[in-house]
């Protein structure tokens, strides 16, 4: 009875997050650009599958800053915290505890290359935030990798639900160079904005730069606007 109320009440919260910022997210790019730069067939949210300035790679390059975490599962924890009204601390059996979300997507490096129709397992960010309830003060949050790395996203980004910290692709768990056990992925973004090794998310107040976004990279970084520096 304790675990089907605890997921009534992530519903339920799920839905009143959705409401609060489902018309922000209706005017976001990936949603309701009417010019979007790329070609091909239109993915499910009526954008082009390939993004202007992208090539279609079968293969999954292996990027990150020269250092790859080896992070057991019995070690590894997800700190969701900042302007939030219940901050936890997510053991490994505590989040796959949480609603499960089975998703194929696509995947768009700022290398110019796209992977597409990659299938997922994973908990949306959106069950996360319900989880941890965030203020009304909230707008962004800051991601933080095992391996030091940060990147910022802001909040209707962040809530859409093919937004997801993943630890299984394509069947199996997500390996370690690509982020294993478990990283986050952004479609509707390039792909940096999903951190590898994730460790922690911060809600902010305001925006705050990331590793990459420090460096004169986009901190929207919309692939159908050729978002890619600032």
């Amino acid at each position: 009875m304790e675990e089907s109320e605890k997921l009534e009440r992530i519903i339920e919260a799920r839905m009143k997050l959705k409401a609060r910022f489902e018309e922000k997210i209706k005017l976001t790019p990936s949603v309701s650009d009417d010019r979007p730069m790329g070609v091909g067939k239109t993915n499910r949210h009526g954008m082009p599958n390939t993004p202007t300035g992208q090539t279609i790679t079968q293969k999954w390059p292996v990027l990150d800053l020269g250092y790859q975490p080896d992070v057991s599962l019995d070690r590894w924890r997800l700190i969701i915290d900042g302007e939030v009204e219940n901050p936890v601390r997510l053991t490994w059996d505590e989040f796959m505890a949480l609603p499960q979300t089975d998703d194929t997507s696509d995947f768009h490096c700022v290398t110019t290359w796209s992977k597409l129709n990659m299938e997922w397992k994973g908990v949306r960010l959106l069950d996360l935030a319900a989880l941890v309830q965030p203020k009304e003060t909230a707008s962004h949050i800051m991601c933080y990798g095992y391996d030091t790395y940060t990147t910022n996203v802001s909040m209707e980004e962040a809530l859409k639900p093919d937004v997801l910290l993943v630890h299984t692709f394509d069947g199996k768990p997500l390996a370690k160079e690509h982020g294993g056990p478990v990283r986050m992925i952004t479609p509707q973004l390039y792909a940096w904005k999903g951190s590898k090794w994730i460790k922690r998310i911060e809600f902010l107040p305001q925006n705050k730069l990331g590793f990459w976004e420090e460096r004169g990279y986009s901190n929207t970084a919309y692939p159908w606007r050729n978002d890619r520096y600032s």
